[in-house]
């Protein structure tokens, strides 16, 4: 091998030495497959597994399949709709079901993918963890033999002592707060830490994103409650009206509180291409926290629920509950109480069943029970409209459709919302069809044959529903996502850079100085920060005449390179 040969192999090693960690991202493994046993597989194995192409080939994996979750409809969320999609595919269906569709987040394969997508970040990171705390401790490395072969690089001749340079390069590196000390004749500096922090910071906030979405499908909960003004509801399984929660809660996991309902006003566009639109609904409570917590109003608004600890109370729904009073043929009252009717339009026409379960006697003292159909309209437009005009009490009408016999409770359990009537029968008037009645607030509607009467009292209440979620790893998912985001942007942003300054005297008894910078990658910042460095430099260490025939005089620029 040749001179020139030889001292293009040594610039070489070192231009790798003094670029060398610049990144804690692991090498790639370019070597050929390991040698037979299990050890050597299982290490290779575990390679491709921490590296960051198989990170992101999992981490969009767990993106894709998490589709099928959004588009499909869930057991977890809702196992009607998934009744009623496997009675409309009945090819389908089979086959959503042996992939596990219906219960995507907690199917085998995603499962699979989730956890391997954990196992390779701890795996890349605890690693790199430690790379990037050995280089905090360290310094930066020494100057290049040959700092000419670096992409960015200036040099100049001064009559100042090279001692002098290189204290002054080295308090002003200190001042730009790069890392920088002495290293034989050459001052060494390091800047743009930050990007390996946010590098690692980025890839941990997945962690935690991850062991955040796995708590907070293990152990959340989430039900509903519809509340009429005056009554109450207690944080306990027993007072939901449809509850469903992850597969590692318990019913002490819920958050001990209670609250009353006081009031709930809604507001209403009354005029233009917006009438009827809400403007604001508010529920006015009263709760406390735990069995002796002091009671303290709020007010539950849309988007503003009410947090106590991991549960919030959302306001989700609303609708009117007419107060009904139902008495027997002798006049006594056997029925009494708000009743709640679901909304069926923007207007809020709604529907809803009376059922009176005891204590009525028809006029002959004959035990039965009552099932009442009511259809209410807060505005009634009048004549043959059996819909309501405007969602807010302006004319309220309540349609009362009667029935009497057994309600079938007994049998089986069947919604509040539903009327049964395979062993009812209809109250008829005097044209021998069944019995209907538009009452106002305050009307009473007989039933035939002196058995009873059904009153529409003047007092209309409303009904609030809400939802109630608890969720533990909300407030981690959260702090994990804007670190995740802080990490990225400083990762893209902030550019590593290492700068070296060389002065040292020359054959003829002047200094030469030189400069050079080096960056992770291609950037334009480097030259433009190496040339006002060696601009502020310069005035502190000003050229020097070169009377040398064969001599280029370079003067530093921004940005200038050799």
């Amino acid at each position: 091998m040749s001179d020139t040969e030889t001292e293009q192999s040594q610039d070489q090693e070192g231009l790798g030495a003094a670029g060398e960690q610049l990144s804690t991202a692991p090498k790639e493994d370019t070597g050929v497959l390991p040698g037979l046993g299990v050890i050597g597989w299982a290490r290779w194995f575990w390679r491709q597994l921490t590296s960051m192409r198989v990170a992101l080939l999992l981490l969009l994996l767990l993106s894709l399949g998490a589709i099928p979750g959004s588009l499909i409809p869930q057991t977890g969320a809702d196992a009607n709709k998934v009744d009623a999609f496997r009675a409309a595919h009945t090819t389908l269906a089979p086959v959503y079901d042996k992939l596990g569709l219906f219960h995507v987040y907690s199917s085998v394969w995603f499962s699979a993918i989730y956890i391997l997508l954990f196992v390779s970040l701890i795996g890349c990171i605890v690693p790199r963890t430690w790379q990037f705390v050995g280089q905090l401790r360290g310094r930066p490395p020494g100057a290049p033999r040959r700092l000419d072969r670096l992409p960015a690089y200036t040099t100049w001749r001064t009559t100042a002592d090279p001692e002098q340079v290189r204290a002054d390069a080295l308090a002003l590196l200190k001042k730009r707060r790069f890392r920088a000390h002495t290293a034989g004749d050459a001052v060494a500096a390091e800047k743009g830490y930050l990007r390996e922090l946010g590098n690692l910071a980025f890839h941990i906030a997945l962690i935690v994103l991850l062991i955040a979405f796995a708590s907070g499908q293990l152990f959340k909960s989430d039900g509903t409650k519809l509340v009429v003004e005056g009554d109450g509801f207690s944080n306990a399984l027993p007072m939901y009206d449809d509850f469903k929660s992850g597969s590692l809660f318990s019913n002490d996991d819920l958050v001990p509180f209670s609250f009353d309902l006081k009031d709930f006003k809604g507001t209403y566009e009354l005029s233009g291409p917006s009438r009827g639109t809400p403007r604001t609904f508010e529920a006015k409570i009263d709760y406390s926290v735990g069995a002796d917590g002091k009671s303290r109003p709020k007010t539950v608004q849309v988007n503003q629920p009410l947090k106590i600890d991991d549960s919030k109370v959302y306001l989700v729904s609303h609708g009117y509950a007419p107060v009904i009073t139902v008495r027997d043929g002798k006049g006594d009252v056997v029925y009494k109480d708000a009743v709640p009717l679901l909304p069926l339009d923007g207007n809020v026409t709604s529907q809803g069943v009376v059922k009176v379960l005891d204590g009525y006697r028809d006029a002959k003292g004959v035990k039965e029970q009552l099932g009442i159909r009511a259809f209410f309209l807060p505005t009634y437009g009048g004549g043959a409209d059996v819909l309501s005009q405007f969602p807010a009490l302006l004319n309220p009408v309540l349609n009362l459709e009667p029935y009497h016999g057994d309600l079938g409770v007994d049998a089986m359990p069947q919604s509040v919302y539903q009327l049964d009537k395979k062993h009812m029968k209809g109250f008829k008037d005097d044209q021998g069809k069944q019995l209907r009645a538009n009452l106002k607030p305050g009307q009473t509607m007989k039933l035939p044959g002196g058995a009873g009467t059904v009153t529409f009292e003047k007092d209309v209440k409303e009904w609030a529903g809400f939802e109630i979620v608890q969720e533990p790893g909300g407030a981690w998912a959260l702090s994990g996502a804007i670190a995740a985001i802080l990490g990225l942007a400083a990762s893209l942003f902030i550019q590593r850079r290492r700068i070296w300054v060389r002065a040292v005297r020359g054959a003829d008894g002047v200094t030469v100085v030189e400069m050079a910078g080096l960056g992770r990658s291609e950037s334009a910042k480097v030259p433009e920060e190496l040339g006002d460095l060696a601009g502020t430099l310069y005035e502190r260490a000003p050229g020097a005449p070169d009377t040398r025939d064969d001599a280029t005089h370079a003067v530093p620029a921004e940005g200038a390179e050799q």
